[in-house]
């Protein structure tokens, strides 16, 4: 346990030429937070723009579980540490809900102004992740009936909200795929505790009313 603690410090780190410590961030997730994670299914080798699923009409290119799907994903150190060792360059993939963080996402640009405009009231977020096209909050698991008296509470609900609950996933950082990087916009604190996250009840009451009350708008993507 002492060396996982210790690579919790080098989530966003890079070793040199070798790319980013994806090893070290999965046992991190998986063994020090008690996150389980799988390999993705990475970028296709020979069109880095492309999925390496060959789906032509894949929404989510080389960030997705393939083989082995989602239910394979664990906390067990072992077996991520195989998974990564044959598999260095695997996206680092999060099965959410259970025990685990769900997320909230929303295209990039609407969520770093809502972002801007949760800060400006004083909410408290908890670690968020970023990819080229979408940020994701981080928020404690939620049943789908949660979600859907929230959402139906709601007046209006933007259609470019995602929700990544029971039986979804999410690639964390540092991962590479094939719409780019995956990075932390709001990095977990260094511990040795999991990360706290806030409850989806105030994540999507204070971005629907941003998005609402500030004029941002998000394109239905």
């Amino acid at each position: 346990m002492r060396e996982i603690l210790g690579r919790r410090r080098r989530l966003l780190s890079r070793r040199g030429d070798e790319g980013p410590d994806l090893i070290g961030a999965a046992l991190a997730f998986a063994a020090g937070w008690q996150w389980p994670v799988l390999p993705g299914v990475a970028a296709d080798p020979q069109d880095g723009s492309r999925c390496a699923c060959r789906d032509p009409e894949c929404t989510v290119p080389g960030a997705h579980p393939f083989d082995p799907g989602l239910l394979a994903a664990t906390t067990d150190a072992r077996m991520v540490r195989w998974w990564w060792t044959n598999r260095p360059t695997a996206p680092i993939v999060l099965a959410t809900g259970g025990k685990a963080p769900c997320a909230v996402s929303l295209p990039a640009l609407p969520a770093a102004r809502a972002l801007a405009a949760l800060d400006r009231r004083g909410m408290r977020l908890g670690p968020v992740v970023a990819s080229p096209s979408r940020w994701a909050i981080l928020v404690k698991p939620y049943s789908l009936e949660q979600l859907g008296e929230l959402l139906y509470a709601q007046d209006f609900v933007p259609g470019s909200l995602r929700f990544h609950g029971e039986g979804g996933y999410l690639a964390l950082p540092p991962s590479v795929t094939a719409q780019g990087e995956i990075r932390w916009e709001r990095a977990p604190l260094p511990g040795s505790a999991s990360p706290w996250v806030p409850d989806v009840e105030a994540v999507v009451d204070a971005v629907v009313d941003a998005l609402t009350r500030t004029g941002v708008s998000a394109p239905e993507m």
